[in-house]
């Protein structure tokens, strides 16, 4: 075997290249196994299987062990017919999307189903080929090809196919090969209702075309592949492998077997001579599977071409870099030759064109599959607040996506390809990983919405490109040229989604107005009582089963604290716990981040002696002077459960003390169903105080609200217990003293009229101390309450002085409710903010303060169906700029945060690119699992 030439030939071959292999290995060409060995699979399951890069590698896997099951087992049926239908059949089976896979946009993990009429569809559709197929290749006389055969025949109605759908594919985006414009497209799509009347008849168009591509075109081409002679030579490996793949990829990928079919189909056309190697020693098969390659690798030698002009012209254009640039340009201009040979090289690998540090310096990156990263797609991000923003939109950005790929308005789908969203601030990356038949697996990214320097100026381009595709006026000419042709994102056409639109609004002059600001604290007492009686008719409706009177002429014993007795001394320890817990929160500093409270103490701290208890000293006069009748109508224990706290513990065996509490009874039995909660009732105010302030209380209003609830007993004289309630002096007293003392807590004593910092500060949750703070504080439930008016109250000052005063107490009920339905109102920050993003509330409202400019804003978003901008962007640019980011980081070791390759580029929309990697090198905040789309 020493004398082998073969083998001394490679003996000496490989001497070579083993000694650059360490340069290789520096310079990131030589691929890590894993990395090759799934890029071998891919290549194969799809030039040689007929397949598509999956997913997930486990996909990937147990599709590659599958297909090349399927290829092997066809060479051992005996029957031609039967080959021919296992071919059809399996090939049918394996391009639909039947391994087990779990995916939701808001990764919740629902299983994805087929439903009936997808089983009912795929069933007839494999019949119907099955028996085309099966009769075609039984009854058909073979023979080799020529302008009369039935062959032929197929072959020219492929043909005609094939640009029938090329135009209406066209013509469903708004650029013609991505330099001219579609003069079907609508012109102006600056409003939903607008662009969905014009697009009107391109949806009509885009049916026929779905139908034209899910049904007749697969048909068309096993018609095609059933009448071919060369089926007569099944036996042979050949001949099985090539037709497994044509008979996988009518399903698989239609549109590019479409295209290989008829260049196969006019090349036997044009070429009679039959001695040619092309005639002589290639079948049918074997000639579609190297028509693929070349069409695959065609594609991928333009896009690379077109990466590196660029990249070129980006490195000129950069003013910071010209000077290098300059001298880089040069050299590639000379070396040309060797440029191409890398680009060559690069596009036989299907392997990314890397330019090291994003600069005219191009090497060979190493093959890896469509993925590029070795981590599962979906499972890392970096999570931010905003991240709620994309979980909210990507569901009816599915949807969306759905219409527009089964129409064509998105191009060509194949594996590999991205795409740009833009919509207000956010910016959408959108990656197709497998495409089958009549479905696209994609992965949804969604970038960050903080203004940097470098997100700036390349969102902004990408702002330009759109406005110039898409928001164009009536007189501009119909066939006009793209303006940003040299950029790597070609627009392509709309989408209409349902999310949220984010409007930043300036308070000057209502915020800091004196009218306005006296104007609040008259509002607010009006919407804390609206708050507290609504609060306690819901509560008394999901109670009512377990609140019910012992019997109806009785009426409800109620302990009130006494009016004339003053508040007890506060312990060192309950004192020390407001000031200490409060006052370190309360400042004036309103130019940080947004403030926020401190959380509520421990349950056990909660059953401490409330300093706010009015309690009667036991053996005074007062006690003594209580009814006998009361006394012997509630019972010890009652009492004692009511006032909750105050009292000693006696020894066992001796006989207790009662207190006398005095005692206030409801005059009408059905006041309980709007009591406040027991532990409510508690004062903490001086009575002095709270006589003083009772006057602002709204007893008109109060009336008003009485009148108009709904949670009485339906009965005929409903009117009468509702007036009833109303004139209950006691149940009035009641929310006088819950209402004044949450309102007291808001001021801290000061009756002067509030600040804007003041108002910023109370809004975000940091009340100033006061004497009730630490009784609000210890009921958290009524303490949310308050919040939550003194925020309707802010949103209905910002609405009256931009809308208009309010004309009466209904309108007023109007605005509340309508606040309460369709509104949250509150902080970025909190956590109910992002629950009311998923739950889709038509509006949200945050008060904030910018202290760059030194104004209050108010922020609203909106939820309403908007236009998202969708382009296509260079695969091999977001290959190549990738692959300079794995090699920059891990080769290089360059991992200053200033780095050369993160710097924004309009033209390469580097920055971007960039942080739609995924994490540890890339930095998206949003990042769904792999969505299946069904297209049928």
């Amino acid at each position: 075997m020493i004398n082998i030439p073969a083998l001394e030939q490679m003996n000496q071959i490989l001497h070579i290249l083993f000694i650059f292999l360490p340069f290789f290995w520096a310079l990131g060409t030589l691929p890590p196994p894993d990395a090759l060995f799934l890029w071998a699979m891919e290549q194969v399951l799809e030039f040689g299987l007929g397949g598509s890069s999956m997913s997930t590698h486990l996909r990937l896997l147990i599709m590659f062990i599958i297909s090349a099951g399927t290829a092997v087992a066809s060479y051992f049926i005996p029957s031609t017919v039967g080959v021919v239908l296992f071919m059809t059949g399996l090939g049918f089976l394996l391009s639909l999307n039947l391994i087990g896979t779990k995916s939701n946009a808001l990764s919740s993990g629902s299983e994805i189903r087929f439903t009936w009429r997808e089983y009912l569809f795929y069933s007839v559709v494999l019949v119907l080929a099955l028996l085309e197929t099966g009769l075609l290749h039984h009854f058909a006389s073979f023979s080799q090809i020529s302008k009369n055969s039935p062959q032929a025949v197929v072959g020219y109605t492929l043909m005609i196919l094939f640009i029938i759908l090329w135009i209406l594919k066209e013509i469903q985006s708004i650029y013609i090969f991505g330099i001219f414009r579609n003069p079907f497209y609508p012109k102006d799509v600056q409003t939903v209702t607008l662009f969905l009347e014009k697009q009107t008849k391109l949806m009509k168009i885009g049916v026929v075309r779905r139908i034209l591509i899910n049904l007749v075109s697969p048909l068309a081409m096993i018609a095609f592949l059933s009448l071919d002679s060369s089926l007569q030579r099944l036996h042979s490996v050949s001949v099985c492998i090539g037709f497994t793949r044509a008979f996988r990829m009518v399903w698989q990928n239609t549109e590019n077997a479409l295209l290989e079919t008829v260049i196969v189909s006019a090349v036997h056309l044009l070429i009679s001579n039959t001695d040619l190697w092309w005639s002589r020693s290639l079948d049918t098969g074997i000639k579609l599977l190297l028509v693929g390659i070349m069409r695959d690798r065609l594609i991928q030698f333009i896009a690379k071409l077109q990466f590196v002009v660029t990249v070129l012209v980006a490195s000129w254009t950069e003013k910071k870099r010209r000077k290098s640039a300059t001298t880089l340009g040069v050299l590639n201009i000379v070396f040309s030759p060797f440029v191409l040979v890398f680009i060559v090289l690069s596009t036989v690998l299907s392997s990314p064109l890397v330019p090291l540090f994003t600069l005219p310096l191009f090497l060979v990156g190493f093959p890896r599959p469509i993925q590029s990263w070795p981590g599962v797609v979906g499972t890392t991000a970096c999570v931010c607040a905003d991240t709620v923003y994309y979980c909210q939109m990507v569901p009816g950005l599915t949807t969306a996506l759905q219409s527009a790929m089964a129409a064509g308005s998105l191009g060509l789908l194949l594996p590999g390809s991205h795409y740009l969203g833009r919509f207000q601030d956010r910016l959408i990356w959108i990656m197709i990983l497998e495409c089958g038949y009549s479905y696209c697996c994609v992965n949804i990214k969604g970038l960050e919405l903080q203004e940097t320097s470098c997100h700036t100026a390349e969102a902004r381009t990408v702002d330009e490109v759109f406005e110039s595709a898409f928001e164009q006026e009536e007189y501009v000419k119909l066939c006009s040229i793209n303006e940003h042709f040299g950029n790597v994102l070609t627009p392509c056409t709309v989408l209409p989604v349902k999310l949220y639109s984010d409007a930043r609004n300036v308070l000057s002059g209502i915020i800091d107005s004196h009218d306005n600001l006296k104007e609040f604290k008259g509002d607010l007492v009006k919407v804390l009582v609206w708050i507290l009686v609504q609060y306690c008719s819901r509560r008394s409706s999901m109670l009512e089963n377990v609140h019910k009177t012992e019997s109806k002429g009785k009426a409800s014993l109620i302990i009130l604290p006494a009016l004339n007795t003053e508040p007890q001394t506060e312990s060192p320890e309950d004192t020390d716990s407001l000031n200490s817990e409060n006052l370190d929160d309360w400042s004036d500093d309103v130019f940080g981040e947004e403030p926020t409270i401190k959380k509520g103490k421990d349950e056990k701290d909660q059953l401490k002696v409330l300093p706010g208890i009015n309690l009667p000293i036991p053996g005074s006069v007062e006690s003594q002077n209580v009814d006998s009748h009361f006394t012997n109508t509630v019972t010890e224990k009652s009492l004692y459960q009511a006032v909750a706290l105050g009292y000693p513990a006696s020894d066992k065996g001796k006989q207790e003390t009662m207190a006398y509490i005095p005692l206030m009874e409801f005059s009408c039995s059905h006041s309980h169903l709007l009591s406040l909660p027991e532990e409510w009732m508690s004062n903490c105010l001086p009575n002095s105080k709270m006589k003083e302030m009772s006057s602002l209380f709204p007893e008109d209003w109060y009336q008003f609200i009485l009148r108009q609830l709904k949670c009485f007993p339906s009965k005929e004289n409903a009117s009468n217990v509702v007036e009833e309630i109303a004139k209950d002096r006691v149940l009035k007293d009641f929310y006088v003293r819950a209402v004044m003392t949450c309102y007291f807590s808001f001021w801290g004593g000061d009756n002067m009229i509030p600040s804007p910092g003041h108002i910023l500060r109370v809004y975000s949750g940091v009340l100033p101390w006061s004497l009730a703070l630490d009784w609000l504080i210890e009921k958290p439930d009524l303490f949310q309450l308050a919040l939550k008016a003194f925020r309707y109250t802010l949103k209905l000052m910002v609405d009256k002085a931009s809308l208009g005063p309010i004309e009466d107490f209904k309108e007023l009920i109007n605005c509340l409710e309508k606040y309460e339905s369709d509104w949250y109102i509150g902080l970025v920050s909190d956590e109910k903010w992002k629950e009311a993003v998923l739950q889709e509330k038509p509006y949200l409202f945050s008060l904030g303060y910018d202290p760059n400019m030194g104004v209050y804003t108010g922020r609203v978003l909106t939820l309403q169906e908007l236009l998202i901008h969708v382009g296509k962007l260079n695969a091999e640019a977001v290959r190549g700029q990738w692959a300079n980011l794995s090699w920059e980081l891990l080769y290089a070791t360059n991992d200053d945060e200033e780095r050369y390759s993160i710097q924004a580029h309009p033209l390469l929309l580097r920055n971007l690119t960039v942080q739609a990697a995924d994490p540890p090198l890339g930095y998206p905040i949003y990042s769904s699992k792999p969505l299946h789309i069904h297209l049928v």
